[in-house]
């Protein structure tokens, strides 16, 4: 077990967010008291949106955890049930139904029943990379979810021994780059997030960090100067972060100041968008939400298509859905700076959804291709 250098205990337990919580309303961090009073109840629901009938039925039937911070639930449109964000937060009574999700699907997607002895903590589809999974709770409980079971539903158990991780890890020199995730890993405190990436940059064959985190677009109070402190810094092992923002109406002043904190201690920051029927699944959606990406300098990096987890069929677009909209709303039409890659998450890793649109022909003397217009070009074959 690796020793650790901080003034606080081992991290072999499963980390209690009520207790980290416990301070006085006139000290707490603005980000600790959003988390605090998360909207999760209709009573607090309430002070932001007139809720509907199906909203309410859906609300009081549901066994699963659902809520946000009060900063994302004012971003909802009051009168709206469509809204995309209130989309995200509010629970449908079409969770109940399960067609195309895969049962234990965690246990599946992150090969947790393969022959590979591996900490609770550690999923792997890659040879030379992993993802470190430290906390299951989020800043919000995302309806489309695919941790849900660990997350939203909570019937899947694991055990966050932090340290038991990073042992697992430091035996395995194949692996070169680690993702920390969850839930949100940003929710732990500084110190804990310094001594995850101090332990990994002491193992010499990590040479890439990554966070995956809602976390500026959900809570922006997060990025504090303490937490730019313990991610920045110039070091031989970077740190990058993904977010996900899945509509530019979650796209605010305070989101645009949290990421430029982030690019400013040196944490180049990428969104990870899931494509989601009925929130950002028409053109003018898709367009208006990576333009806006870059006016605020995040990186359009993957648009995923929604997996297999259970119970939320209601939001799954055809598979074609997803390369259309890049085709339709983004190559050609504006800057390829914009265009994210289209993948599809499995237990075998990352696939391309991406089809051949713009090669239209070959033949012994020439390739023919066509543009984002219909125009169409000719280049010569090589033989």
């Amino acid at each position: 077990m690796l020793e650790c250098q901080l003034n606080v205990p081992t991290y072999t337990e499963n980390y209690n967010f009520n207790n980290y919580l416990k301070e006085e309303n006139d000290t707490i961090e603005e980000w600790k008291y959003q988390y605090r009073n998360q909207v999760n109840t209709l009573e607090k629901l309430e002070k932001y949106i007139n809720i509907t009938d199906e909203e309410h039925e859906a609300i009081i039937h549901t066994t699963a955890k659902w809520g946000t911070t009060p900063y994302f639930a004012s971003l909802m449109d009051r009168n709206d049930p469509n809204c995309p964000i209130r989309k995200q937060v509010v629970p449908s009574k079409y969770e109940q139904e399960n067609k195309y999700g895969i049962e234990d699907y965690l246990i599946f997607k992150e090969n947790r029943s393969g022959e590979e002895e591996r900490p609770d903590t550690i999923a792997r589809q890659y040879q030379n990379r992993v993802a470190f999974t430290v906390v299951n709770a989020c800043g919000i409980y995302c309806r489309h979810c695919f941790r849900k079971e660990l997350v939203v539903d909570e019937s899947l158990e694991l055990r966050f021994d932090i340290d038991e991780g990073l042992e697992w890890i430091s035996e395995h020199n194949e692996i070169r780059e680690v993702l920390v995730t969850g839930g949100d890993p940003l929710l732990l405190p500084d110190d804990r997030i310094e001594y995850v990436i101090r332990k990994l940059r002491e193992i010499p064959h990590i040479e890439m960090i990554r966070f995956g985190s809602r976390l500026p677009v959900v809570l922006p109070h997060r990025v504090t100067p303490g937490l730019r402190k313990v991610l920045g810094e110039y070091h031989r092992v970077p740190i990058w972060l993904n977010t996900q923002c899945n509509h530019a109406k979650e796209i605010t002043n305070e989101l645009a100041k949290a990421v430029w904190d982030l690019l400013t201690c040196g944490i180049n920051v990428g969104n990870q968008a899931v494509l989601i029927k009925g929130i950002n699944d028409d053109v003018e959606s898709f367009k208006q939400l990576h333009e806006s990406l870059l006016n605020i300098r995040i990186r359009p990096y993957y648009v995923f298509y929604l997996e297999a987890a259970p119970g939320i069929d209601h939001l799954r677009t055809p598979i074609e859905k997803g390369a259309e909209l890049i085709r339709d709303a983004l190559r050609g039409h504006t800057s390829g700076l914009a265009q994210p890659m289209y993948v599809i998450a499995t237990n075998i890793g990352k696939i391309p959804l991406m089809p051949d649109y713009y090669i239209k022909d070959k033949n012994e003397k020439e390739y023919i291709l066509q543009n984002h217009r219909g125009e169409v070009t000719s280049l010569p074959t090589i033989h």
